[in-house]
């Protein structure tokens, strides 16, 4: 096995060395064995530079959606810096002046959950909010088992067992079974393929209405919790209709199951609001933030929750519930706490949820024009989260195969510029190309962006 290179190494160098170790995310390696590996060496603002010094605009946000306010932010750099001189972590029963700053800026920006927990990461939010969950519901005297998470169909919650117990996409899933047991699943909210054969808006909200009838089937006593993204994003870039979230919501609040909000893609600005969920009238009871907290500076998430949840933890120090029972090790880094600040800051200041209701409007517009290519089925989106799905023809909708979509991502990335296509979230519908660019994108980039879009679907007829 070789060695890693003392001097710094060339882009040659560093292409054999990723070869040799690396095990990437969601990659198959295969590929690379007659293929270079990219690797990106710097960025600043929408636009990244690899390690040849080739030029691309990030259609990504540092290709899983979390950049938000863009690359090479020096003050977030100094603000890290100098906390790590102070004090860089402590964690457990004690906190710093960062941490208790950190939850009072989330809970201005929600003040309808004041309660923070900060973790490392979505997927551990997300599982910190199952936890919560089952152990709220076990404080309870009434005899009731509840106990149980549904989640939505196309929907995705993280890497954990548990966390892709909760998740509406089967490949992710795949080779990790047996999954933890004590989840359900409820129809997805997409209407260009309705799960129900019918067209909004007569359709009576049915996608939503299903909730009641999974609680039923399931038992009304042993469910917990429903978690949703407000607007599903790695399954497919859906926005529910706007109907949707207050059904949902009163079903939920009739037979006392927890509604929880993943808006670890979708918070602070992506979406032309700064949390998802503000699009519609709904109210969750606990929220998970993640991705966008500090835009990828430093690796931070959060689970914030209504004080009533919060004070069910209140008994006496004897008592099994007198505290939440779990830890989260990394949730003590000072230095994200400050990072996730400065972020904040930037995003307040620079008006960059704006800018991203703004500059996503101009993408849909633009967007919209390529439905007069015959493979494009649908657009769709809300803000700077954007996707196209593609069909071999309009009127049978049957999806572009997977091949075409890659050759697709791989025209646009050789012209500059970065995009990505779906997973299989649900069989046969993995024909959605999606871009999320940072919040700092302006029409010279959306403009690009579509512009080298549309090219590469032309080659496609």
């Amino acid at each position: 096995m070789k060695q890693a290179l003392t001097s710094e190494p060339s882009a040659a160098e560093l292409a054999e060395l990723h070869r040799e170790h690396l095990w990437l995310h969601l990659t198959n390696h295969k590929l690379y064995e007659t293929q270079e590996p990219p690797i990106m060496a710097e960025g600043k603002g929408y636009m990244l530079k690899d390690v040849k010094g080739r030029e691309f605009i990030d259609g990504l946000s540092g290709g899983v959606w979390v950049v938000n306010v863009g690359h090479g932010r020096e003050s977030i750099a100094g603000a890290v810096s100098e906390q790590m001189k102070l004090l860089p972590y402590y964690a457990g029963s004690m906190a710093t002046p960062p941490y208790i700053m950190l939850a009072a800026k989330l809970a201005s920006l929600l003040p309808s959950l004041p309660k923070v927990y900060i973790s490392n990461s979505g997927s551990e939010a997300n599982e910190k909010a199952f936890k919560m969950v089952r152990q709220y519901f076990s404080a309870e005297s009434t005899g009731k088992q509840k106990y149980k998470i549904l989640y939505r169909n196309r929907d995705y919650h993280g890497t954990t067992l548990a966390a892709l117990a909760s998740s509406g996409q089967e490949e992710r899933k795949t080779g990790f079974g047996p999954l933890p047991e004590g989840f359900a699943e409820i129809p997805h909210a997409l209407c260009y393929r309705c799960a129900f054969g019918k067209s909004y808006p007569g359709c009576n909200i049915d996608c939503a209405r299903a909730l009641e009838q999974v609680i039923g089937q399931e038992g009304e006593d042993t469910v917990a919790a429903l978690i949703v993204e407000p607007i599903t994003a790695g399954g497919g870039i859906i926005p529910p209709v706007p109907e949707y979230y207050p059904i949902l919501q009163e079903i939920c609040r009739r037979y006392e199951v927890l509604l929880i909000m993943d808006e670890v893609v979708t918070g602070f600005g992506r979406t032309g609001a700064l949390f998802g969920h503000q699009h519609y009238d709904v109210q969750p009871d606990i929220i998970t933030l993640a991705k966008g907290l500090a835009s990828g500076y430093m690796p931070i998430s959060a689970t914030v929750a209504r004080k009533e949840i919060f004070n069910r933890f209140m008994a006496g120090p004897d008592e099994p519930n007198g505290f939440f029972r779990d830890i989260s090790t990394f949730g003590g880094c000072a230095g994200s706490s400050v990072a996730a600040l400065e972020n904040i800051r930037i995003i307040e200041e620079e008006r960059l949820t704006e800018n991203s209701a703004i500059m996503g409007a101009y993408l849909m517009e633009r967007l919209k024009e390529l439905e007069q290519l015959p493979i494009v089925g649908n657009v769709r989106g809300q803000g700077l989260l954007a996707g196209i799905e593609l069909v071999v023809d309009k009127r049978s909708k049957q999806p572009l195969p997977e091949k075409r979509l890659a050759q697709i991502v791989a025209y646009a990335r050789e012209e500059g510029v970065i995009i990505g296509r779906m997973m299989r979230s649900v069989p046969g519908c993995n024909n959605v190309i999606y871009m999320a660019p940072p919040l700092v994108i302006d029409k010279p980039g959306i403009d690009r962006i579509v512009d080298v879009l549309r090219n590469a679907l032309r080659k496609q007829l």
